[in-house]
């Protein structure tokens, strides 16, 4: 199934999280890792972008970066700002990517994961553009 079927079967806006991560890069924002990650606990999908200034200078601070990218893309996403998770580097789960795509460089990135264990972190299912 491609990215575009998935967009509607899952909620999930591919093509606009790579839009967006591509625009974070830009405005220098040092985006270590992003993914979709689901949780069936909230039964949703949430775009999450690790960078060091969630934990630097706090995460009201990295909305506010994030919202003001995410407005400048044209055309729009359907991604919104409720959408969005921001976390820092060493979130464990962004760490246990960032020590799979060291081990296995080209593995990790523009790959789907489901309900699997990696460096001892379950993933009940994700998208990854990015691990770093």
């Amino acid at each position: 199934m491609d990215n575009t079927a998935l967009v509607g079967l899952l909620g999930i806006d591919i093509e606009g999280g790579e839009r967006l991560l591509k625009a974070l890069d830009e405005a220098d924002l040092d985006v270590r890792a992003a993914l979709w990650s689901y949780s069936s606990d909230s039964d949703r999908w949430r775009l999450m972008v690790a960078f060091p200034l969630v934990d630097e200078e706090g995460p009201k601070k990295a909305y506010t970066l994030i919202q003001s990218e995410l407005a400048k893309l044209t055309p729009p996403t359907g991604i919104s700002l409720s959408d969005i998770w921001a976390v820092g580097p060493e979130h464990d789960l962004i760490r246990a990517l960032r020590e799979a795509a060291r081990k296995y460089p080209g593995m990790i990135s523009k790959k789907w994961f489901k309900r699997t264990v990696i460096n001892g972190v379950f993933i009940e299912g994700a998208y990854v553009y990015r691990a770093k």
